[in-house]
């Protein structure tokens, strides 16, 4: 049996949508071996598909094909730590567990470049699939068949705050409600934005990040799916966070802080929870930048 161990992501970045994304000191772990029938069982109590429709086994199966294999069965145990349909990443880790675990079976037939183009072909586009499997931060492009990406790994004297809600906002939900066209200065002002943002964090000019994640394509819009989404900014930005945005899809919103700033999460809750905002919980995390690890393997 091989231990998996799969980062939660944080996508978007404020203006970088469907480019950038980071990979997170947070993880679902799965362990897994072939066999002759499903077993898929949940470690945690998570609710969790267990048939043939579980992501985790639609991606093993997928590599399995693509590499002229049948798969006639597989026994998975999850441990779900990161949320589902909370802007962090759960669908991709599941995508990226199957695809890296199934190619650990099978002998590592295929290289780190398919494994990133096929779970961007699963999932549809890059931004969570990659810093998923490569850790740190991604730049990705997806033409449709081939991922072009980046990795950067990152070592800063900043912490990821991320602001949880009890509720959930599906994907297809956050994505039905963006606009088809945009205008050609809101392209602009995105392009420029994200680029800022890649190059402060990497050359420590933090105090761009305010600007960097500012975002005309997709924030304003989802902003009105998530309630006092503009309240949980405000608070953030009020205990010094150097930006603040909408991760992924949401309704995850994420605080970036410098480490020096040592209480930050302990006073937006403390503010949260004052503010009648308690079903939203700070957990403190940090980049990470190994990605996907095959952990141990037992034969």
């Amino acid at each position: 049996m091989i231990n998996i161990r799969i980062p939660a992501t944080s996508a978007n970045l404020g203006a970088g949508f469907d480019a950038l994304g980071l990979a997170m000191t947070f993880y679902n772990y799965v362990q897994m071996e072939q066999s002759d029938r499903i077993e898929i069982s949940s470690a945690d109590g998570a609710e969790i598909p267990t048939d043939e429709t579980n992501l985790i086994y639609v991606s093993a199966k997928d590599l399995f094909e693509v590499c002229g294999k049948k798969l006639e069965g597989l026994k998975l145990i999850q441990t779900n730590s990161i949320p589902m349909a909370r802007g962090l990443g759960s669908s991709s880790a599941c995508i990226v567990a199957g695809l890296v675990g199934a190619n650990t079976l099978l002998g590592g037939p295929l290289t780190t470049d398919d494994l990133v183009d096929l779970a961007a072909q699963i999932e549809g586009h890059p931004d969570n699939t990659a810093p998923a499997l490569l850790g740190g931060i991604v730049t990705a492009v997806f033409d449709g068949r081939k991922v072009h990406w980046v990795k950067q790994e990152v070592f800063t004297k900043l912490k990821f705050i991320a602001l949880i809600p009890d509720f959930e906002l599906k994907t297809e939900k956050a994505r039905a409600c963006l606009p088809n066209e945009v205008s050609h200065k809101d392209a602009v002002y995105n392009l420029s934005r994200a680029a800022l943002f890649s190059a402060s964090l990497l050359t420590g000019k933090f105090e761009n990040l305010r600007t960097a994640v500012h975002d005309r394509l997709h924030q304003p819009y989802r902003m009105e799916l998530i309630p006092h989404c503009r309240e949980v900014f405000d608070i953030a930005y009020a205990h010094g966070a150097y930006g603040v945005y909408i991760s992924g899809a949401g309704p995850t919103i994420m605080a970036i802080a410098d480490e020096r700033n040592e209480y930050f999460a302990g006073k937006v809750q403390f503010s949260l929870d004052n503010a009648g905002l308690s079903c939203w919980k700070a957990h403190e995390f940090r980049i990470d930048n190994e990605g996907t690890k095959v952990e141990e393997q037992q034969n």
